[in-house]
């Protein structure tokens, strides 16, 4: 299949829409992005520190309770309306930490707040962090299943 030969009309909007598309600073956004995630990493790991130094955790135990230190922190900022404007600046580096599936998660629940609160905010809640949900069990799952096999297969279990 041949693609039609372009009109005098069609190839001079397409001369106008490149003259007027907005150029995307695509480096400096990566960096950002970088800086930003990398920030809320950093103050991820400084809450797993003070779980273990004031509060006698291991390295081990304090991964639960700093993941939801995490969320409960961008829950906030979402519900005082901060976390968009971190996300606005940052893009991805915002989304992509744990504090991106909390900001998911609060933000679908204040959108839908006005239809009460069992319906509303219950019933649509996880339409957007369900996805993730669904893929961190299956993923947790299947990585399971390898590990016994291969676990088994080296130790000659079965």
């Amino acid at each position: 299949m041949s693609q039609k030969e372009k009109t005098p009309e069609q190839k001079e909007y397409d001369q106008l829409q490149k003259k007027h598309e907005t150029k995307r600073p695509i480096l400096r956004n990566c960096v950002v992005a970088f800086f930003v995630g990398g920030t809320i990493c950093l103050i991820g790991q400084a809450i797993s520190f003070l779980y273990i130094y004031f509060f006698n955790f291991t390295e081990q135990t304090a991964g639960n309770p700093t993941v939801a230190t995490m969320i409960f922190i961008s829950m906030l900022l979402t519900g005082f309306g901060v976390y968009d404007r971190i996300g606005q600046f940052a893009g991805a580096g915002s989304a992509v930490p744990i504090t991106g599936f909390g900001n998911a998660v609060i933000s679908s629940a204040i959108e839908h707040r006005t239809e009460g609160f069992v319906l509303g905010v219950g019933g649509n809640m996880f339409k957007m962090a369900g996805s993730v949900i669904l893929f961190g069990v299956f993923s947790a799952f299947v990585v399971a299943i390898i590990k016994t096999l291969i676990t088994q297969w080296f130790l000659g279990g079965f």
